[in-house]
Parts: C-alpha cells; structure tokens; sequence
C-alpha cells in the first residue's frame, strides 16, 4: 500500500475526485483500489492498494481501512480501477471495512476504460446504468496541482524506474577502489582509535558533506564519491549521521535518489532507506514505497528499511515527526532493532 500527505485540491465531482487521484498518488493507478479520506472538507489522505487476486479481498479491506482511520478523518471515497468482476467485490470490502471504522463513505466509485459509475447513486440522470465517460483535462484539478508542484507518472512501473539501478562495471571497479581506500584509512588510523571508529566518522562526515555541496551546485558525482560514500554509510554512526541531517526537502529527496540509482547493488540499504526516509517526509509515499520495495529485495534484514516500511504499512503520517532530528532518534532506532529481531529469515 501506498500513502501520502497531500497538497489542498478543490474536488467538486466525482471526475474532479477521479481527475486528482494520480497527482495524490504520484501516478496514474491501474488494477488498484484507492481510499481518499477527509477530514470536513479537507483531502487530507490517499492510500492504494492492488486489487486482490484470487483472495478473499476483506483483509485488505480492513487494512486499508485501519491505517486511513488513523489519520483524523471522518469520511472517505473508495475508487476502483480495473474490470467489474475485480474492483466490486474489493470496493464493497472496503466499503465494509470504513463504516466499522467508524467512517462515513461518501461515495464509491469504479473506473473502467475512461468512464465512471458509482455504486452509491441509483439516479439515471446523474449515474446512467452504461457509465459517465470522463475527461481528466476537462476540469481544473490537473492544472491546479501541477502549479502545486504535484507530478503524475503514467504508472508505477514509470516511479519505480526512478529509483531502478543505473550503475555497471564502472561502478564496481569503484567499489574496488573504496574498499582499498578503506583498508587504508584504517590501517592509518592510532591505535587509540579503537577499530578505526573515528577516522570512519570523520571520513563519512567529509564525504557526505562534499558531495552534497557538489550535487546541490548541479554538478555530477564521480563513480569514485558514489561508492566511497555508500561504503562508509555502512558503519551505523555514518549513516545515523547521514539520516539526522536528511529531512523532506526537494534536495534531500533529489540527493538520494541519484546515489540510490547509482549505487552498487550490495552497498543500496542505507541510501535507499534515506530517500525513503526523505520521500515520506516530503509527502511522497509512493515513491517511498518503491525505494523500500528495491532495498528489502536485497537486504530484507536492514533495520531502518524494515522500520520505514511499517511506518508507510501503518500510514504513519510524517507530521508525526515534526521537529526532527531532535524527535524521535532515539526510540526510532530501538523500534527498528526490535522489528529487525522479529522479521522472519
């Protein structure tokens, strides 16, 4: 599932509503089941699932339910995507699962090849048997959150490729090279630098701080500062340091996706947890999502991914972590060592 916090859109209809769902999203759904929740007027939360398989589509129903009950609103709108034998059964799960929640369900809608229906309104003149065909360009919603600064992707296949590896045989020679340069600074670090701790941290610290003045100035990274930086945020305290000074600004999220793609597949956990960390602080939980998603493929155990990914599971919404740094450290780590303890193997 999918989540996020919004920008303010005016919704007037369901095709204004139906319109505004990619740009909530970060991307048009297909084969999805989408809650967009409220709070009075306010759009104030949109989460996606995909629509249930063979399964009994209830549990994810009560899923998605649960984590958009938790984020104050008192009423949602449930919007499948997809064929009618498909999106009903998972709408009126969901359905089901809201009203237990204790919130009202404005209305539910299908959307199949450019057109509506709504399962809610049984009057002909408004909601005709044969659907309301619609033109997203028609209302001004797509317009309003492109001057938001909101972008909508073709699919989520299309965000996914945003974080999709871009690097090769260079970029392991380079990795070469970083761990020959490693094996140096810790062979010259004193011997009261008990392991070389120090000279890790004062080598992490210079590191991040060049090259994001360098990406911040518009200048590419070299293979070489890529994998030197990657490899010294495998040492805890040069990630942990990394992590407090990364928040959800449009630079953060930019900075690590670029060493994301580029990173060598083994060294990937800690800048892929730190864009997903910047993308769910800056309100774009999909693009969290597929981060977490290539991180966990490869290193399942990775305490900070496994930590963001309940928190993005659980629609925990990054308000709650106004004020970081100095909220949160603390009892972040010890929840991510206790959920890394119980991930299965």
């Amino acid at each position: 599932m999918n989540s996020t916090e919004l920008p303010r859109l005016s919704v007037r209809s369901p095709a204004d509503l139906i319109a505004a769902v990619p740009y909530l999203l970060g991307f048009h759904p297909a084969d999805s089941i989408v809650v967009v929740a409220l709070s009075g007027k306010r759009i104030v939360f949109a989460a996606r699932g995909d629509l249930p398989g063979d399964a009994d589509p209830y549990e994810p129903g009560q899923h998605i339910a649960a984590v958009t009950a938790r984020q104050g609103a008192d009423s949602a709108t449930v919007v499948g995507y997809g064929p009618a034998a498909r999106v009903t059964p998972a709408v009126d799960a969901v359905r089901a699962a809201l009203a237990e929640a204790g919130l009202a369900v404005l209305d539910a809608l299908r959307v199949t090849d450019g057109r509506w229906w709504s399962y809610l309104c049984e009057e002909p003149e408004c909601c005709p048997p044969e659907g309301t065909p619609y033109d997203p360009q028609a209302s001004a919603v797509p317009a309003a959150a492109v001057f938001a600064g909101q972008v909508a992707l073709p699919d989520r296949a299309a965000l996914a490729a945003q974080v999709a590896p871009a690097g090769g045989e260079e970029m392991r020679h380079a990795v070469d090279r970083a761990q020959q340069r490693l094996t140096d600074l810790l062979a010259a670090a004193p011997a009261t630098d008990l392991l070389g701790a120090r000279a890790l941290r004062a080598a992490g610290t210079a590191a991040l701080r060049a090259t994001v003045r360098r990406h911040r100035a518009g200048e590419r990274l070299t293979d070489d500062e890529v994998a030197w930086l990657c490899l010294l945020l495998t040492h805890l305290p040069v990630r942990d340091h990394a992590w407090e000074r990364t928040d959800g600004r449009d630079e953060d999220v930019a900075f690590w996706a670029e060493v994301l793609r580029r990173a060598d597949p083994e060294l990937i956990a800690a800048p892929g947890a730190l864009l997903a960390f910047a993308s769910w602080r800056d309100g774009q939980g999909a693009l969290a999502a597929v981060a977490l998603e290539r991180v966990l493929a490869e290193h399942p155990d990775y305490s900070l991914a496994v930590l963001l990914d309940d928190l993005l599971r659980r629609g925990v919404p990054p308000s709650r972590l106004d004020g970081w740094p100095a909220t949160g450290l603390p009892r972040a780590r010890r929840r991510a060592r206790r959920r890394a303890r119980r991930r299965p193997r």
